[in-house]
């Protein structure tokens, strides 16, 4: 799922990005980063070229970010992948103050992001995720209402969406895209349930956003906006849970299974 968007080439040891201290750098960088903490990105935008799942990674230098002093390293990698998603997302779907915006997967590592910076400008969040600890989750980020989409009947309940965030995918995404509201924005970037949202209907009333590549040197001024927020405490990513290294199956277990809240993270 996602190979005809994000390129893979076998073999591989997975893992896309990676925080940690630097030991040791390449001809022509500055040796200065030797010591620094950091978080990196082991391959390219638009690519997966895997790394890290090991003790020592390496990484193109353009994707090598400082941290901030003060910020910790297991909360600063919700910049490198999440926190830029979410901020390239919130970019395209020029949500307003007064409009309302539904979260699917809002419990997710991007709910996180999504959730307090909708509702910090204004924006009516409605949040979407499967049971009681997930929806208490996402009023604790910020969400004015919160509904489970397991139920049925659930779309009913949103309303008409001005733009729908949409990291679910499947029926649930579907359920989603038919109840924005006309001239709205849906924004379709995540595949929880197995796939990403195929509309049984294409609306000419709603503008649909699906997975995009942005340009790498954007990517990158993402990231560092990311490493910001963070910084300055307008997001607290949640670090749901953790695992050695070793038990890297039972951390995709736990994700596959849906137990897990916000980010998850392997540990060495």
């Amino acid at each position: 799922m996602g190979r005809e968007y994000f390129t893979l080439d076998l073999p591989f040891v997975p893992g896309a990005g990676v925080a940690g201290l630097v030991r040791a750098v390449g001809p022509g960088v500055d040796a200065g980063l030797v010591g620094r903490r950091v978080i990196a990105a082991t391959g390219g935008v638009g690519t997966y070229r895997g790394g890290g799942y090991a003790e020592q990674a390496v990484a193109p230098v353009d994707e090598v970010f400082p941290v901030p002093d003060d910020l910790e390293l297991t909360a600063a990698l919700a910049a490198l992948h999440d926190g830029a998603t979410a901020l390239a997302q919130l970019e395209r779907a020029k949500a307003a103050p007064g409009d309302r915006a539904l979260v699917t997967a809002a419990a997710g590592s991007l709910g996180s992001w999504l959730i307090p910076l909708l509702a910090a400008t204004g924006v009516e969040v409605v949040a979407a995720a499967r049971g009681e600890r997930k929806l208490r989750y996402a009023e604790q980020l910020g969400a004015h209402r919160v509904i489970d989409y397991s139920q049925p009947g659930w779309a009913d309940q949103v309303g008409r969406p001005d733009v729908v965030f949409d990291g679910t995918g499947g029926a649930i995404g579907r359920a989603a895209y038919a109840i924005t509201a006309p001239g709205g924005r849906f924004l379709g970037y995540g595949a929880t349930s197995g796939g990403f949202t195929v509309p049984a209907d294409e609306r000419a009333d709603v503008t649909r956003v699906g997975i995009f590549q942005p340009d790498p040197a954007e990517w990158r001024e993402l990231t560092r906006r990311a490493l910001d927020e963070l910084a300055h405490g307008t997001v607290a990513p949640t670090i749901g849970r953790t695992f050695p290294l070793a038990d890297a199956a039972a951390a995709h277990t736990a994700i596959e299974n849906r137990r897990t809240l916000g980010k998850t993270l392997l540990l060495t």
